[in-house]
């Protein structure tokens, strides 16, 4: 981490996030996953959560904030809204800066990859709901670290050496296989046998 970002530093797995009027620098690593930097710049609030999309069917006809894949990402938006909301902000304030959807893992399919869900998902949700997106970093091959600091609503990338991206990528299939099981178990189709 750079000398010049205040602390403290925290950071967002995978499926978190976190809203804040401190003095603080939120941080997370990215590739295929998603980060929204959320603030209100007259409330000095800001926040940042950290999705994948837990489905990769995406049908052409339909809005992807209204298929499968759409609804973590919407779930995730909404609960870092709803809290920055409650620290004080004001929706209408509410600026975005977005980061990651990078192509880490080969999509199996001829469809759009995990990345490019993501980064549509992240731009329609934002324009629905009217929320002016500011600066994104979205797409490509590399995977990300970012720093999102309070003070400014500034936000570092630090792009990853492609020899780090197997991790990344490791990381990305265990999250998508709990997803995976998540929904299963869900859905009422696994069996737990002790």
């Amino acid at each position: 981490m750079p000398d010049s970002l205040p602390t403290p530093l925290i950071s967002i797995l995978p499926g978190e996030y976190r809203a804040s009027a401190d003095a603080i620098v939120l941080s997370t690593l990215l590739g295929s996953c998603v980060a929204a930097c959320l603030y209100d710049p007259v409330k000095r609030i800001i926040g940042m959560n950290h999705f994948l999309l837990c489905g990769t069917r995406s049908l052409s006809t339909l809005p992807l904030l209204l298929s499968e894949s759409g609804r973590y990402g919407v779930h995730a938006m909404e609960l870092l809204i709803n809290d920055m909301l409650k620290l004080g902000a004001q929706r209408r304030h509410l600026r975005a800066k977005v980061f990651g959807g990078a192509t880490i893992i080969a999509p199996k399919s001829t469809g759009p990859g995990v990345g490019e869900l993501n980064c549509r998902f992240v731009r329609e949700f934002l324009l629905n709901e009217k929320i002016p997106l500011m600066a994104e970093d979205l797409g490509g091959i590399h995977g990300r670290v970012i720093y999102f600091a309070q003070k400014d609503f500034s936000v570092l990338v630090r792009r990853i050496r492609k020899t780090s991206e197997p991790e990344i990528a490791r990381r990305e299939r265990q999250l998508l296989a709990s997803l995976e099981k998540r929904k299963r178990r869900e859905a009422g189709t696994d069996e737990l046998w002790e």
